[in-house]
C-alpha cells in the first residue's frame, strides 16, 4: 500500500491526499512529529518537508513531484491534460496555487489564531490530550504576535497576504461563475490544487481532517465569511463531496502524531 508522510493541516499534504482519493488509490497515512520526525524524515529522503510518498522502497518529496509521479505510474484518471494549452495552463494554475494560496493561506491562518484562543485550540486534532489543549488555549495572544514577527509574519505582511487573498478569491469566483472546472469541462491538477490548498481559509464543511467538527465550515474572518467569496467555497465543497473520502472512525496514523519509524 502506499504510505503518505504528512501533516494533517498541511494544505500541500492535504494537496496530495485529495489526488489519491480521486484517483481511487488507497493509502495509509503516517504523520511526522515536527522536530524529532522531521530528522528522521530527512534520513530518508534528504529533505525535512511533508509531503513524501512512498511506493514500495521509492520515496517521492513534494506534491508537484507526487503528481507527476501518480500519473505516471497509475494513469487512471489523470490529472494533467495531453492537449499542450489545456496542460500548460494546469501546471501554471497549480504553480500559482502553491506559491499564493499555499504560502499566504498560512499567513492569514496565524493571523486568525493569535487573535481567537478558541479557535486555536479547535485546530488541534481530535486526538490531542485535553492538558495540551489547555495549553495551547491558554498561550497569550501577545506572545504569538512576538513569536509572528520572528518568523517574518508582521502585521503589514499578514496584511498584505490578505489583500492577495481577497484578489485571488475573487479571481477565483470570476473563472467558475460560467465553469464547471476552472481549465475546462473536467477537473485537472489546477482544480485539485486550488481546492486543497484553500482549506486554510476556510475548512471544508464535511469530515475529512482530523479536526474536531465545531471547526468544519469556519475559517479565517474576512474570507470564510465573506458571502462575495461562498460561490468559491460552495464550489469547493461540492469537489470534496464528489472526490474527497471522509474520515470513517480512528485516524489510520492511530491517534496522536507519532515519528515516522525508518525501514
Amino acid at each position: 500500500m502506499l504510505e503518505l508522510y504528512q501533516w494533517e493541516l498541511s494544505q500541500y499534504s492535504e494537496k496530495v491526499r485529495l489526488i489519491l482519493d480521486y484517483k481511487g488509490l488507497e493509502y495509509r497515512k503516517i504523520e511526522v512529529t515536527p522536530g524529532v520526525g522531521q530528522v528522521e524524515l530527512f534520513r530518508l529522503t534528504g529533505q525535512k518537508q511533508v509531503p513524501v510518498l512512498k511506493d514500495g522502497n521509492r520515496y517521492i518529496p513534494d506534491s508537484t513531484a507526487i503528481t507527476k509521479y501518480l500519473d505516471l505510474q497509475y494513469p487512471d484518471r489523470p490529472l494533467i491534460p495531453q492537449d499542450p494549452k489545456q496542460r500548460g495552463l494546469t501546471l501554471l494554475i497549480e504553480e500559482w496555487a502553491d506559491e499564493s494560496i499555499g504560502i499566504k493561506g498560512r499567513k492569514a491562518l496565524f493571523s486568525a489564531i493569535s487573535q481567537d484562543q478558541n479557535f486555536r485550540k479547535s485546530l488541534l486534532p481530535t486526538s490531542t490530550p485535553d492538558v495540551l489543549k489547555t495549553l495551547v488555549e491558554g498561550v497569550p495572544s501577545d506572545f504569538l504576535r512576538v513569536l509572528g514577527f520572528g518568523v517574518g509574519y508582521s502585521p503589514d505582511v499578514i496584511k498584505s497576504a490578505i489583500a492577495d487573498l481577497k484578489q485571488d478569491l475573487e479571481a477565483l469566483t470570476l473563472i467558475l461563475a460560467d465553469s464547471p472546472y476552472l481549465t475546462g469541462d473536467e477537473p485537472t491538477l489546477a482544480d485539485l490544487a486550488v481546492a486543497s490548498l484553500s482549506i486554510l481559509l476556510k475548512f471544508p464543511e464535511g469530515p475529512y481532517l482530523d479536526l474536531p467538527a465545531s471547526i468544519r465550515g469556519k475559517g479565517v474572518p474576512s474570507l470564510a465569511d465573506n458571502p462575495d467569496y461562498a460561490p468559491f467555497f460552495a464550489w469547493r465543497d461540492r469537489l470534496y463531496t464528489q472526490f474527497r473520502k471522509p474520515l470513517i472512525g480512528p485516524s489510520p496514523t492511530g491517534g496522536a502524531p507519532t515519528s515516522i519509524q525508518i525501514e
